[in-house]
């Protein structure tokens, strides 16, 4: 084996020693615990929940989401909504980043090649650039025409032997960046599922509101031409007629009003979806049948609050903030760089490769501050403060996670009695309207009396709808802050 073959091995070897052996300064990751209890609420306003774990992310959204229009709406939203699609670009970006972030770990190779024309064969060949000029005092002849000098090399410059870590921990935070932009666009696409989830059921119950509107703007319709038929022959005064007018164009405005609404809420949903919903793919009503999965199975331990991914995101970017401690720290010592190349030399062309050409260079080089005004030591302290920040942000994080759900398991404990209460508040409000018109119409009652049981049923059967929305989007609300829309 040659001699520069055997330097080249030995400096190969050197580089990947050194690359293997270097030390790590920074903190190990450890998952913050302690922020939130270990099990989610129960007893009281929340529902009694299983012993098991259940994986919500497991429950796609076409399973959860039963009506086929709705899963349609949501599929063109995954594929053409823009703040999702900004979140896929930071995830291309911040994948190309590590890249570039990692490739400071091994040298960056290049060859090189010239061709020196020269009549000083000293400053070609890099030596004291003729010294003692024509037959001059060092002693060397002049060299009389041109000569040519042929180079070959390849090497790397300036590689940073990463005894301290520094390299490898700017790569490692830049790779905990690029999963917490993951993890993001894995949040963003859950919110989206839920954004449109809860714009397409609000668009059904104000369908349902509209109908009722006009129902009760015909009977309101109907009382009215009845007073003032009465009013024209004198059995009753005109404060009953303008009483019967105030209900009428109540109505009448609720419809305006709720004509304008569904026309936003379709706005809504179209800027969610990207682009213009077909008119197949709306609503036409909310009802009483739910277009979700009425039962979503909920485990009782915390831990599932952990695969959240806005609780993941905050976990990647504190382990990425211990990273930039280690890369400071790190940069207290001192920085060896190694200049090496191989290569060949030759005054004809076609000996450029052959025996007796090849030639090598090795520089090592240190370099460490001596005084930098405390610098370096201001980076490590600002790290450290950004990792005392990224554990309060990751605990945080954990904590509206655990508030969201609870908060949604509130309502799903009170929601069915609240229901339940206002059909039959809807029903009794609605035989009473009956009631009351039948001992007007036979002269027993005021139609004050039957004019205010109007009011109470229609009130009643408004509020009856917006229950059956509550009732929709809590569930929509605990499928999304389990974590589930992933799939």
């Amino acid at each position: 084996m040659s001699k520069n073959a055997m330097t080249l091995r030995s400096l190969t070897l050197l580089v990947a020693t050194t690359a293997l052996a270097g030390c790590n300064l920074a903190p190990k990751n450890v998952r913050p615990e302690g922020a939130i209890p270990a099990t989610l609420p129960q007893g009281g306003p929340y529902p009694v929940l299983g012993a098991e774990q259940v994986d919500v992310t497991r429950i796609g959204y076409r399973d959860f989401f039963v009506d086929p229009r709705l899963q349609a709406v949501i599929a063109t939203a995954l594929e053409n909504n823009r703040d999702y699609r900004v979140t896929a670009a930071n995830v291309l970006a911040a994948r190309a980043q590590y890249r570039v972030t990692r490739a400071s770990q091994v040298p960056t190779t290049a060859a090189n090649g010239g061709v020196t024309f020269t009549n000083n064969p000293f400053g070609a060949l890099g030596g004291a650039g003729g010294a003692g000029g024509a037959g001059g005092a060092g002693g060397v002849p002049a060299q009389s025409g041109n000569l040519e000098i042929y180079q070959a090399s390849v090497g790397f410059s300036a590689f940073e032997l990463d005894l301290f870590g520094r390299v490898r921990n700017l790569s490692q935070a830049a790779l905990q960046e690029y999963f917490a932009t993951e993890e993001a666009q894995r949040a963003a696409r859950i919110a989206l599922v839920g954004e449109v989830a809860s714009a397409w059921l609000t668009m059904a119950a104000d369908q349902d509101q509209l109908r009722l509107s006009r129902e009760t703007l015909t009977s309101f319709g109907r009382t009215l031409e009845l007073t003032r038929a009465q009013f024209r022959v004198g059995v009753i005064s005109e404060l009953e007629v303008q009483q019967a007018e105030t209900s009428y164009q109540q109505a009448r405005n609720d419809i305006a009003a709720l004509t304008a609404q569904i026309a936003q809420d379709q706005n809504a949903i179209n800027l969610l979806a990207g682009t213009t919903v077909p008119a197949a793919q709306l609503p036409s009503e909310l009802g009483d049948r739910d277009p979700i999965l009425s039962n979503l199975p909920t485990g009782v331990s915390s831990t599932v609050l952990l695969r959240r991914p806005d609780v993941l995101q905050a976990e990647r970017r504190l382990y990425a903030a211990n990273a930039n401690i280690g890369a400071a720290r790190a940069a207290l010592f001192p920085t060896i760089s190694l200049t090496a190349t191989l290569g060949t030399i030759s005054t004809a062309l076609g000996g450029l490769f052959g025996s007796g050409t090849q030639n090598f260079s090795v520089s090592p080089g240190v370099a460490l501050p001596l005084f930098d005004g405390g610098q370096r030591r201001g980076n490590v302290e600002v790290a450290r403060a950004q990792q005392l920040a990224a554990v309060a942000t990751y605990e945080g994080t954990l904590q509206t996670a655990f508030k969201e759900v609870a908060d949604a398991l509130a309502t799903r404990g009170t929601i069915d009695e609240q229901l339940s209460a206002q059909t039959a508040k809807a029903q009794a409000a609605a035989t009473a309207q009956r009631l009351s018109d039948a001992r007007y119409r036979a002269g027993i009652d005021s139609f004050l009396n039957t004019l205010d049981a109007q009011r109470t049923s229609y009130t009643a059967r408004q509020a009856l709808v917006q229950t059956r929305l509550a009732r929709a989007t809590n569930l929509v609300t605990l499928y999304r802050t389990l974590g589930g829309g992933l799939n």
